[in-house]
């Protein structure tokens, strides 16, 4: 199982924002759009860096509501691991796991193309497992 199985599920469209803009925006599309994280884009990178929840809570506790008024740029993570459409799930899993964030961004050639979530890979993953389990007490049933 490869990425681009999750993408062709899911769709390849990505939440971005530029590094200009402040964290009340990007507070405001993560809500409307019901998403953890947004790529930050600057037109120069595929990807410049990522702002999830955790990182606005965080600006907050640490900044007080000032912060919401500061550009994303300011409490972005700007080493962003990113992955490809053909990169395997389990390597996917593996990365999330050890470097301990929840969303990959999918570049190839240069370009973003998508982005994968904690909940994406598991929900596959599961899918896969009930999969198997149905096929073994298919062949159980008939042998």
């Amino acid at each position: 199982m490869i990425v681009n199985r999750i993408l062709s599920l899911k769709g390849r469209d990505v939440a971005t924002i530029e590094p200009g803009r402040t964290l009340s925006e990007a507070a405001k599309v993560l809500a409307e759009r019901r998403i953890g994280a947004l790529l930050i884009v600057d037109g120069q990178r595929p990807v410049s860096g990522i702002i999830s929840e955790r990182d606005i809570v965080r600006a907050v506790a640490n900044h007080g509501a000032k912060a919401l008024e500061e550009p994303v740029s300011r409490f972005m993570t700007e080493k962003v691991l990113t992955c490809t459409g053909e990169t395997p799930i389990p390597d996917v899993m593996e990365l999330m796991t050890q470097q301990k964030f929840r969303h990959v961004p999918v570049v190839e050639g240069g370009r973003l193309v998508g982005i994968v979530s904690i909940g994406d890979v598991v929900k596959e993953r599961l899918e896969e497992v009930e999969a198997e389990a149905t096929a073994i007490k298919e062949y159980i049933a008939t042998a």
